[in-house]
């Protein structure tokens, strides 16, 4: 009875972290682009960058210091209450920007989401008391007055607690970075990536003091020990070479994915089937970041997706070596241990092994099978995949699905979306579980179809034989 109770507060525990690092992600992944921006624009034109540019280079401090917190504050006040906690969560934010003399990226997290609760909880009060005639007014002044009060109250107090919090931080990385134990952390990071606490770790932690190096130094090793596409590399190619039956024959098409595309989820499942794998992913890991130790490597930003591509977009000049070693050196590591892992030691050789292990991702993201009937009298123009960002397993299911769509000849519009911005013209919605029901709340007209794992998934064959029909 204790082992049970135990182990249902652990899961608890586990998706209570994975629901923080799905809400810190969602503030972060939707303004990638921009972080892309601000880290091509200081690769190529500060002082120490590819071609060097005194007038484009002032382009980096305000970039840094106020767009990025502000859009950050933006979205995550918009995800509690719409574009007015949006507003209110950028105008919070403007008090620790000025109130700090470092990137207010944690900051951001924390204001813009507060700013936007107390926004909705000061609406509610007045809901319904308003005299006809003075809506608007009293909407725009009580925002304004809120966002003076929480503007003051950021600049005086979160935002010299977040320094301190930050600095903290900052000071027990540089620690371990001068007693050459960072590669120890890819001891919580692997494991912690393959239960999808990755958004939590790189978006939630790493992020922010990376950021705050790369402002100092120009670059950052933090950036790259989450986001190193090192060992999952080496842990395909081994599946690839040693494994057998479905892990084996789907391993070329993950590693396109996971390498290339930069979808690191995409090997999580091949773990799962073989939990003893985490091995060759924490030697990987500890290879490359010490590697990258040893050889000063560093990037200028989050690389997101985590591809090769972002990796050498956001290297900085003469940095190039020390990076494509770092990331070889941890490939190979990954695939030694796992190769030697699949060869000598008893594999599941079941054709479904690798579907199995999926449905195991799944429900560490706490989700099951869940699908609404397509009316066969409604007329589907437009198809929308849903998930946290709507950059990586949305786009993954949605680039499966529209090719089956164009292979039946079927004129049917195919797309994938953040799960905040769902198109309101979407006739089907299709989302993990998790997301279903925030997904139906904005869309009750819509059918919605919920799903296991977006790479593997029999609803795709279903759905095109009804729309067929």
């Amino acid at each position: 009875m204790s082992d049970f109770v135990q182990g249902a507060t652990q899961t608890g525990a586990r998706m209570h972290i994975q629901r923080t690092g799905r809400f810190l992600s969602g503030m972060v992944m939707p303004n990638i682009g921009a972080f892309i921006t601000w880290g091509l624009i200081t690769a190529l034109f500060i002082p120490t960058g590819w071609i060097p540019n005194e007038s484009f280079a002032k382009l980096v401090g305000p970039m840094i210091t106020y767009l990025l917190p502000l859009l950050i504050g933006y979205t995550g006040g918009k995800m509690v209450y719409d574009v007015r906690g949006g507003v209110i969560g950028a105008a919070a934010v403007m008090g620790i920007i000025v109130g700090s003399s470092i990137p207010m990226f944690l900051g951001a997290m924390i204001v813009g989401p507060i700013a936007a609760w107390c926004m909705k909880k000061v609406d509610a009060l007045f809901e319904g008391k308003i005299p006809v005639g003075f809506e608007m007014l009293v909407n725009n002044f009580s925002m304004g007055i809120l966002g003076t009060i929480l503007a003051l109250l950021a600049y005086l107090v979160i935002a010299p607690a977040v320094m301190f919090i930050s600095n903290a931080l900052a000071a027990g990385v540089r620690s371990i970075v001068s007693l050459d134990l960072l590669p120890l952390a890819n001891i919580f990071i692997e494991p912690g990536k393959v239960l999808f606490l990755n958004n939590a770790i790189n978006h939630g932690v790493l992020a922010p003091i990376g950021v705050q190096q790369a402002t100092e130094a120009g670059k950052s090793i933090i950036f790259m020990l989450e986001s190193n596409p090192g060992p999952g590399l080496g842990i395909l190619v081994a599946y690839w070479l040693a494994g057998k039956g479905m892990a084996k024959e789907s391993a070329p098409g993950a590693i396109i994915i996971h390498f290339l595309g930069g979808i690191h989820e995409i090997y999580f499942p091949y773990i799962l089937m073989n939990p003893k794998l985490i091995l060759a992913a924490i030697a990987g890991g500890m290879t490359g970041t010490f590697t990258f130790s040893i050889l000063g490597a560093g990037l200028v930003a989050t690389p997101s997706p985590g591809s090769i591509f972002a990796y050498l977009a956001m290297t900085p000049k003469g940095g190039l070596f020390p990076m494509l070693t770092g990331v070889l050196l941890s490939s190979v590591a990954s695939f030694v241990v796992a190769y030697l892992l699949l060869k000598f030691t008893k594999q599941n050789e079941a054709e479904n092994g690798l579907e199995q292990a999926a449905a195991q991702t799944a429900a560490l993201k706490g989700s099951k099978l869940k699908v609404d009937v397509v009316s066969s009298k409604k007329t589907v123009k437009k198809i929308v995949f849903a998930c946290d960002a709507g950059m990586g397993s949305s786009a993954m299911g949605a680039s499966i699905l529209r090719s089956k769509i164009q292979k039946a000849g079927l004129q049917i519009s195919v797309t994938n979306c953040a799960i905040n911005d769902l198109p309101k013209d979407a006739d089907i919605v299709i989302t993990h579980e998790s997301l279903t029901e925030r997904a139906r709340a904005t869309l009750p007209n819509a059918t919605h179809i919920s799903i296991d794992d977006f790479l593997k998934s029999p609803e795709y064959d279903v759905l095109v034989e009804k729309l067929k029909a």
